[in-house]
This record gives C-alpha cells, sequence and structure tokens, in this order.
C-alpha cells in the first residue's frame, strides 16, 4: 500500500505522478519485484510527509504498475493503471512502509431501459462538458465514454471532471455503479451550469476587453495621424493649458484649472470621468475672467438714451446718472445694486435694457419667478450627474464680460422648499461686501461679481425677506397718469404695433380723441400693458380692412383710418369701463375711498344703509381684521359725537347700522378707509348727502384725529384716473407732494386735513347743525390720552 496526495486514482485510468517519500519508494520497489500490483489511496491532508494508517482514506484502487523510471534526483517516475476499487480491512507496517489486506467488491449489474436511459443521460451530459471544458480533447473523450458497462462508463467521466479531492472521493467510495453513475449525472448538472456562467462572463469580458482594444487603437491611430500632420500627439492637452494660462484666472482658480488639467491627461480619453473632466474645464474657461465691457461715462448721451427709451420715470433717471457721474470720478467704484418696485406694465425690465444701453454694457436678464431650488442659484456640486454651474454663472457666461448689466426680474416670486431657499442664496449675491468672492458649488473657485449692475425688479416689497431688502436700493416706479400714458401711447406703443401689424402712415393715424377714450374707457392699469394691447387690437382690424380692400376686384385705393373716440367704439365695442363720476350723484350712506393695491391705486366705494334694531353693526365685503378694526373704531367714534352731528345720545339703541364696501369677492384690509368708512356713518345717520366728486383717505382715531397713510401717489392717480378732481388726505402727508406729478397737482385740489370734522366740513353736502349738549352728557366725553377728569 502507498498513500498518494493531491490525485485520486479511478479504475481503467492511465496515470503518471512522481514518487519521492522513502516509504513509497520501498513500496513500489517491492511490488516491482512481484506481480507489480500495488493499493493506492489518497491521504486526508496533503501536507503531511509521513501520514498514519488513519490519515488516510479507506477506499482506494488496485493499480498495475505499467511502467517507472529512475529520476537523476532520486525520485521515481511512475505510469499506473487502475484495476478494481478496494476497501482496507488491516495495514501493518512492514519494514518501513504500508502493507495492506483490502476487500474488494464485485456488483453485477441487471441491463434495462432505466440503466439505458441513465447511460444515454450521462453520456449526453459529458458531451456537453467536454464542448464546454476547454481542457479535454473532445475525439479522444467521446471515443473513451462509448462502453456500455455502467461502471467504466462512470469511473472514465468521473476521473476527467474538474472536482475538488473531496468530490472525486466520494464517488470512488461509492462501490455501486448505478448509484455513482447517477451521482456523476448530478455532478455533471453542476459542472455544466458552472461552465455555462463562466462562458457568459468572458464572453462579456471578452466583448469589453475588444472594444478598449478597439478604442485604443483608434486612438493611437488618431495620435499618429495627428503627428503626422504636425499638429503634436497632445495637440489638445497643450491646447487646452494655453487657454488656462492667458484666461487671466484667479490664483486659486488657475491652480485648481492645472490640477484638473492633470488628472485629464491621465485619464483614457473615452472614459466617463475625462467628460466630467472637460466639461468641467470648459465652464472655467468660458466664464469673463478679466474681459470687460469699456463704459460709456457720457452723461448727456446717457440721458438721451433714457429719454429716447422711456418717458416720465425723472426719479429713476437722475439715479442713474448719478451712478454714471460717480463712475467717473472713482476709477474702481464697487457694483451697484438696485431695485425697481411697481405695478405691472411700468417699464422696469425695460428700464434695464435702457441702462445697458446708456452705459455701453451687456445685458443679461434672470427670471425668478417661481424659482424655489438654492441650486438654481449656486449650482449643484459635481458629483451629481448631468450637474451644471448656477444661473449667476451660466448668465456671466452669456455675457461674456465681467461688468454687465444683470437683470434679477420679478425677486418677490421666489417661494421656498425642502431643497433651499434661494432668496437666501442670493444674500451673498447682492452684498457689494462678500460677492467679491462668490462661489458656485459647480466652479467651486471664488468668482468677483463685484463689477456687475446687478438690478432686481419686484411688484411688491412685502414678500422680499427683509435681509433681501437691506441689500438693494429700493426705488419705487408708480403708475402712468393719463397725460403720460397719451404721450408713451405717442411716442412709443403706436409706432411699435404699426410695425408690428404692417401699418403705414397713410393707412392708420391715432387721433388724441382716440387713444384718450382708450385710455378712459378701455384700460384701468397702473402701467400701460392693455393699452399696447388695445393700440394692437385696433391695428389688426385696420389691417385687414387694407387687405379686404387690395384683395378686390377693383382694388381701389384705401382711405386712412383715423382713429378718434368714435372709431375706437365702432372698432372695440362697448366701452368696458365708464367714467363713474359722469354717472355718480351726490347720494346719503355712499362716500368714495382710495385704496393701493399691487398693481396701483384704485377708487374704493364704501356704502351704508340703516335699520330698526338694538345698535348692532353689521361690516360686509370680504374685509381684513385692521379694517374692521377701522370700521369698529369710526363708529365709536360717531357714538362719542352724537350731539354734534345733530343725534340724540342713544340714537344706536333702535338702529342696526350696516357698512358694506362692493366687489365683495376681493380682499380688502388696512386701516386708511377709516375716514371714508366715517363720513358715510355720519351721511347716513344725518342724512345729508356726501359730495360724489371728493374722494378720501386716511386712518381715524377714537379722538377723531387724522394720521398718515402710505400709497399718496397711486392713490391720487387712481383718483386722476377716475375724473375726480378733489381729494381728502391728513395733513402729515403733506411732505409726499414733491413725489406726486405736476400734472395731478394742477388739475387736482387737494385738502390736509387734521381731525374728522375738517373732514365732514368737506365731504359732505351741507354744514352740520349741533344739537345743544345738556349738562349731565359732559362727562360722556372721550378723554385725551393724558388728561384727567376734575374731582
Amino acid at each position: 500500500m502507498m498513500p498518494i496526495r493531491d490525485v485520486v486514482i479511478f479504475p481503467y485510468m492511465m496515470t503518471p505522478f512522481v514518487v519521492g517519500r522513502e516509504s513509497s519508494v520501498r513500496a513500489l520497489e517491492e511490488a516491482m519485484s512481484g506481480d507489480k500490483k500495488i493499493f493506492l489511496a489518497t491521504q486526508h491532508d496533503a501536507s503531511i510527509d509521513e501520514p498514519k494508517p488513519d490519515e488516510i482514506y479507506s477506499v482506494g484502487t488496485v493499480v498495475n504498475i505499467v511502467q517507472s523510471l529512475k529520476l537523476p534526483d532520486g525520485n521515481i517516475k511512475v505510469l499506473v493503471e487502475g484495476v478494481e476499487r478496494a476497501k482496507v480491512v488491516s495495514v501493518a507496517d512492514d519494514e518501513g512502509f504500508f502493507r495492506a489486506v483490502v476487500r474488494t467488491v464485485s456488483y453485477k449489474v441487471e441491463p434495462g431501459p432505466q440503466l439505458d436511459v441513465l447511460i444515454s443521460r450521462v453520456t449526453s451530459l459529458f458531451e456537453q462538458y467536454v464542448k464546454l471544458s476547454q481542457n479535454l480533447n473532445y475525439e479522444n473523450m467521446i471515443a473513451a465514454i462509448r462502453v456500455d458497462d455502467p461502471g467504466k462508463l462512470s469511473d472514465t467521466v468521473g476521473a476527467n471532471l474538474q472536482l475538488t479531492i473531496e468530490e472525486k472521493q466520494e464517488l470512488l467510495e461509492i462501490f455501486d455503479p448505478i448509484d455513482r453513475l447517477t451521482r456523476v449525472a448530478e455532478m455533471l448538472d453542476i459542472e455544466i451550469e458552472k461552465l455555462n456562467v463562466d462562458r457568459t462572463i468572458q464572453g462579456r469580458v471578452k466583448r469589453q476587453m475588444e472594444k478598449a482594444q478597439k478604442e485604443y487603437y483608434l486612438n493611437e491611430k488618431i495620435k499618429a495621424i495627428q503627428k503626422e500632420l504636425g499638429r503634436g500627439e497632445k495637440s489638445e492637452i497643450d491646447e487646452l493649458k494655453k487657454r488656462i494660462e492667458t484666461a487671466g484666472m484667479t490664483k486659486d482658480a488657475l491652480d485648481k484649472a492645472m490640477a484638473e488639467l492633470k488628472r485629464l491627461e491621465n485619464m483614457p480619453p473615452m472614459s466617463a470621468e475625462s467628460t466630467v473632466s472637460r466639461n468641467y474645464l470648459d465652464w472655467l474657461l468660458a466664464v469673463p475672467w478679466k474681459k470687460r465691457s469699456k463704459e460709456i461715462r457720457d452723461l448727456k448721451y446717457a440721458e438721451q438714451v433714457l429719454e429716447a427709451d422711456h418717458y416720465g420715470l425723472e426719479k429713476i433717471k437722475e439715479r442713474i446718472l448719478e451712478f454714471l457721474a460717480v463712475r467717473r470720478l472713482v476709477k474702481t467704484p464697487k457694483g451697484s445694486i438696485l431695485c425697481f418696485v411697481g405695478p405691472p406694465g411700468v417699464g422696469k425690465t425695460s428700464l434695464g435694457m435702457s441702462i445697458a444701453k446708456a452705459t455701453g454694457r451687456k445685458f443679461v436678464r434672470m427670471s425668478l419667478g417661481g424659482v424655489r431650488d438654492e441650486a438654481e442659484i449656486r449650482g449643484h456640486r459635481r458629483t451629481y450627474i448631468g450637474a451644471l454651474p448656477g444661473q449667476i454663472v451660466q448668465m456671466m457666461k452669456k455675457a461674456g464680460t465681467r461688468n454687465p448689466v444683470f437683470m434679477l426680474d420679478e425677486v418677490d416670486k421666489m417661494s421656498m422648499d425642502f431643497r433651499g431657499d434661494p432668496s437666501a442664496a442670493l444674500l451673498e449675491v447682492l452684498d457689494p461686501e462678500q460677492n467679491y468672492m462668490f462661489v458656485d458649488h459647480y466652479l467651486d473657485v471664488e468668482y468677483d461679481l463685484s463689477q456687475v449692475f446687478f438690478i432686481a425688479t419686484a411688484n411688491v416689497l412685502h414678500t422680499i425677506p427683509p435681509a433681501l431688502q437691506d441689500r438693494m436700493e429700493t426705488i419705487r416706479l408708480s403708475g402712468y397718469t393719463e397725460l403720460e400714458k397719451m404721450e408713451i401711447a405717442k411716442r412709443f406703443l403706436v409706432r411699435k404695433q404699426m410695425e408690428a401689424t404692417g401699418l403705414t402712415k397713410d393707412q392708420v393715424e391715432f387721433a388724441d380723441s382716440g387713444l384718450n377714450a382708450l385710455i378712459q374707457y378701455y384700460t384701468r392699469e397702473a402701467g400701460v400693458r392693455n393699452l399696447e394691447r388695445e393700440i394692437g387690437n385696433i391695428c389688426r382690424k385696420v389691417a385687414r380692412q387694407v387687405v379686404n380692400a387690395q384683395s378686390g376686384k377693383d382694388k381701389k385705393p384705401v382711405a386712412k383710418a383715423d382713429i378718434n373716440g368714435d372709431k375706437v367704439s365702432q372698432l372695440l365695442g362697448p366701452w368696458k369701463f365708464r367714467d363713474l363720476i359722469a354717472e355718480k350723484k351726490n347720494e346719503v350712506g355712499a362716500a368714495v375711498g382710495l385704496a393701493w393695491t399691487e398693481v396701483g391705486g384704485q377708487i374704493l366705494s364704501v356704502e351704508c344703509t340703516l335699520m330698526e334694531g338694538k345698535g348692532k353693526l353689521t361690516i360686509t365685503g370680504k374685509l381684513g381684521e385692521v379694517m374692521q378694526e377701522s370700521a369698529q373704531a369710526a363708529m365709536s367714534y360717531i357714538r362719542s359725537r352724537a350731539h354734534t352731528l345733530g343725534l340724540p345720545r342713544d340714537f344706536y339703541r333702535n338702529l342696526d347700522v350696516h357698512l358694506h364696501i362692493p366687489e365683495g369677492a376681493i380682499p380688502k384690509d388696512g386701516p386708511s378707509a377709516g375716514i371714508t368708512i366715517a363720513t358715510t356713518i355720519a351721511s347716513a345717520l344725518t342724512r345729508i348727502p356726501v359730495r360724489g366728486d371728493i374722494a378720501m383717505t386716511g386712518e381715524i382715531t377714537l379722538r377723531g384725529k387724522v394720521l398718515p397713510i402710505g400709497g399718496l401717489k397711486e392713490k391720487l392717480m387712481a383718483a386722476h384716473r377716475h375724473g375726480i378732481l378733489e381729494a381728502v388726505m391728513p395733513r402729515e402727508n403733506e411732505m409726499d407732494l414733491p413725489d406726486i406729478p405736476e400734472a395731478i397737482k394742477q388739475t387736482m385740489q387737494l385738502h390736509f386735513v387734521d381731525s374728522m370734522d375738517q373732514v365732514l366740513k368737506l365731504a359732505l353736502e351741507r354744514e352740520l347743525v349741533a344739537l345743544p349738549l345738556p349738562p349731565e352728557a359732559e362727562v360722556q366725553q372721550p378723554v385725551a390720552v393724558g388728561e384727567t377728569r376734575p374731582h
């Protein structure tokens, strides 16, 4: 008996191996001197040089020694042929080698259909295995398994499978040929599955390698062609390096760009990472680092441009000319940040374009309406797929210069969600102390925005965070008066719409009466957008008439369309808005107030009626809390001054007062309707009509004082627009007169008052007749703050 390692010998198998251990050599020599038969059994652990009997498997193979050859190093190379499997009965150590008594077992297999199917299946599976395996010769293997003996078939297949020593030993220990053949079939299934998986993986790897080799080959070919053309192998990298060095970047940006270029140079050209690096370098180079627009600092030219593009807006023009004057005196001034606030259609956006034209700068516009992602301002980090710089950097690239006019449109319509607050990101952009080192998440280097002229536009201020408002110089653009609208229509709108519709001066002409009708009866707005639409509407109708006349058979020349007031009514139909004063009379319990809205000023009709009741005050018209409190304060004032109004002291005990402000679907709020509400209630109680040609605005206190209000300019323009030529307002608002257009001050009569008594004198049709005050009623008079009653 000779123990062997790392191999299992099967019957019918010719196997060569080398014998080197002393005990094994002795056993081999003993066998060679006899019948050349030896029992080979595999040891459990191949690392043990001198195994004991219990460290050797008990089942092995009896073999014939076919050939032996002694090698120069003392080892013997042996070729053996397996004869039959045997199991050890006993083992003895005989003069330095093992001598074993073994028992062989012979099984007689009965032929039958089941055996034939099993043999056929194993044969078929082994053929598949040989085809998939690259280590076996197909023809030799197929010839070897053309046998009918199931035992020989199972041993031949088992010996040629790529199995572990333990799995082969398991097969060797199965003496029943049918059981052994069944186990071989199971192992074949598993091995074929493994080979299929390996083949799939190898195919995939091969395709990837072929693709990489193809790309490498083509790249090398391109390099060779470029070299042949004299461009050099690294022309693209060299070109990028040259562009980076001449871009005028800051030191940090230059270092980052050079590091990224070095990374790009070491990457495979077709890798995804190289595309990311190349895009990053392209963005770094696309942003203007040193290029500037040459500024026009001629104040006269700037004034001419502003006057040619816009009518009115004197305050804005003054501020822009001041800015240009500072630019002439200071060589490196900080960038200005303005915020134009005003109703829609007054020319905020177009004014930004005029500023760019007047200063000779590039103009870019970014709309912030609906923006709710902070990344829109600062960009995404490069770790994200498809990352891009923010809109600030993108617009700077579009401008191509370091000092454009940058308009942030609709800054009041930003919102925020889980992705961040864009208004907070704008704090850095719009702060002259910080924006010289603005950092975009994508570029990840400091970029100087201090030379940019930022202009923000908004309709209202209350939706802009206070911190953001603090960084901007706010300039309010109020609505236009009717005279200003007339001039704007003549100078700009009519010409623009005639060009848009292809009409000439010989085909249409707008008379002043026609434009006046459009302004008064077809539009009611602070700006001129609707006016422009209506002018365009008329131009399209005239254009249709011209085309119809020209397409007729006789083709008569078309008479010039003179657009006067009557013609406007024919073309546009009935008036959309009526002149309220023309149809309004002096009425009891009805007064005209003035209100401020996001789109400019509006007039406010206030009505009051009395009913039998118990002194209840009902307020309707979708009024806010502040306005309801103003109504309560007005009612308390009326009750406290009943004798002055000629009313009995207990008038309210048998009356209910219903106060209503029409257009009930529109929310209304604010304290400025206080004196209007008080006047309306006083008129209803005294039965004295309120003048219909006077409007009023002001907050009322319980003592009848009239407090100042805001938005006076817009409110007076609304009154003027509706044909109201007299207005009452608080005395403290007299300081706002310089902001009121001259046209309004010349055509309207403005009354500034301190108390409610003055309001009633002006607003009511006739003076009030006071009742004599009973002696006991003196204690009912309101006490001023800080005063005390006599003891």
